[in-house]
């Protein structure tokens, strides 16, 4: 009889990268972002919190990675994305990548296609709404307007796609 030799599978480690590589670093993450490779993007921001797990930058992009990346895997990113957001430095911050997971789940949700995802969509939205309208209240830099910026543009994929809040007879158990 043949019998065949397992062995155990090799284990890689990762290759820390230098202090003096995060800038350029960021810079490819940035890349990949707008290159629509999201996994590399992530990939290049973990490697920069692992050196600096601080770096307000590589949060938020690691952020916008996670949530290029919500039709593919929802859950997990999105959960992701949401510790991101609460770990960032300042309110103004935390409130308005909050805003943006909020909406991109929304557009993930509203491509699913699903039965009742455009009600869902809705929700989303919404709620982006509510977390942009909050980040603006506490906006330290009256030059930016992202917050108006992006509210706006919820209200057109809204108005876009005759997106409405779910019937309430769809939310209340069904009498028999």
């Amino acid at each position: 009889m043949n019998q065949v030799k397992t062995e155990a599978p090799y284990t890689f480690k990762l290759k820390a990268l230098s202090r003096d590589g995060i800038e350029g670093a960021l810079a490819k993450a940035e890349q990949y972002r707008l290159l629509n490779q999201p996994k590399l993007a992530e990939s290049i921001c973990l490697d920069v919190l692992d050196v600096d797990k601080n770096n307000h930058k590589a949060k938020v992009f690691l952020l916008l990675a996670l949530t290029d990346q919500f039709g593919q895997s929802f859950s997990a990113a999105a959960k992701h994305a949401n510790e991101l957001a609460k770990s960032l430095q300042d309110e103004y911050s935390q409130l308005y990548y909050t805003a943006i997971i909020r909406e991109r789940m929304g557009t993930a949700t509203l491509n699913a296609g699903n039965p009742g995802s455009n009600f869902d969509a809705y929700e989303w939205y919404t709620e982006a709404m509510e977390y942009y309208e909050k980040a603006d209240a506490v906006n330290p830099n009256s030059k930016n307007e992202d917050p108006i910026l992006r509210w706006n543009t919820c209200v057109r994929i809204i108005s876009e796609n005759h997106l409405r809040q779910r019937p309430l007879d769809d939310l209340l158990p069904a009498l028999e």
